[in-house]
């Protein structure tokens, strides 16, 4: 067997999140705890993760956009303690928001009340204002995640249009754009996000890193091989099985893919300290080989 190693190996870290069964509990939802965000990279680092990707949305208060402030948002220095920490264990920082279009999913919520702007020229001229403020406090070297799964809202062009509004400005500001890429997706329902990811493969700037997202290894490598195939770096998210997570990783190897990205689409508080502990301690040296 190889003795490659994938490139980057991270781990997404909610200060908040936006999706139905998070947005079920929004108006008693506790506030992200640094503490245990500090103590979640210190076990990335000992489980030889390398990138930590900070997924802040409204959990934060920005100086530009105080109408983004919800109950949980707190100061936006947590997230310079949280960047302190990844540096002291020498892990790189990125930043995801999510710019997807869902009344179902409500991926973009966060942006509230900006979202019905739906792409408009003043949609992201608001969104790069809220984006650079981040920048400035996170100091990203080379990644910006902007989400775009599950999106039922847009038409295929306005899909592709729209990554490439938000991939124009993140290359002027010397970022690379990372996007999910729902092709791996099996259900009935998802049909319209696989075609949307397809879509975009044909159409997107090709240094726009994909992230395929296959949680219980539905496409087996089909996906992988025609998104590398097409030109594209490739990430993979496999889930929360180590099981997976390996398979994952073998697979990417074997297509060339450089990184993998672990979820845990849980909050970071107390009471799902245990979780989120034991995802990246399970699934972190699956990661390497």
């Amino acid at each position: 067997m190889s003795d490659a190693m994938i490139q980057v190996r991270g781990f997404l870290l909610h200060i908040t999140h936006y999706d139905p069964a998070w947005n079920a509990n929004k108006d008693k939802e506790e506030p992200f705890n640094l503490d245990i965000g500090l103590q979640v990279i210190d076990a990335m680092a000992e489980a030889g993760l390398n990138l930590l990707m900070i997924d802040p949305k409204d959990g934060v208060r920005y100086k530009r956009h105080p109408e983004l402030a919800r109950h949980y948002s707190q100061d936006i220095g947590i997230l310079s303690a949280l960047r302190e920490r990844a540096e002291k264990h020498g892990i790189e920082t990125a930043i995801k928001l999510n710019f997807s279009q869902s009344a179902k999913h409500r991926h973009n919520d966060w942006f509230r009340p900006h979202n019905d702007l739906f792409d408009s020229p003043e949609y992201f001229k608001l969104a790069f204002e809220v984006i650079d403020e981040l920048l400035g406090v996170v100091k990203p070297p080379r990644f910006f995640h902007v989400g775009m799964d599950e999106d039922h809202d847009r038409s295929y062009g306005q899909y592709v249009d729209a990554i490439k509004a938000l991939h124009a400005g993140l290359s002027e500001r010397k970022l690379r754009t990372l996007i999910w890429n729902d092709s791996a997706c099996w259900w009935r329902q998802s049909a319209v996000h696989k075609d949307k990811s397809l879509a975009a493969e044909k159409a997107v700037p090709r240094d726009v890193i994909h992230v395929l997202w296959d949680y219980e290894d539905w496409d087996k490598d089909v996906a992988l091989r025609r998104i590398r195939e097409a030109g594209f770096d490739l990430w993979g998210a496999p889930g929360g099985k180590p099981d997976l997570v390996a398979t994952m990783r073998d697979r990417l190897l074997a297509v060339g893919g450089s990184g993998i990205l672990l979820t845990s689409w849980v909050p970071c508080v107390p009471s799902r300290k245990d979780a989120l502990l034991s995802r990246i301690r399970s699934c972190g040296p699956a990661c390497s080989r």
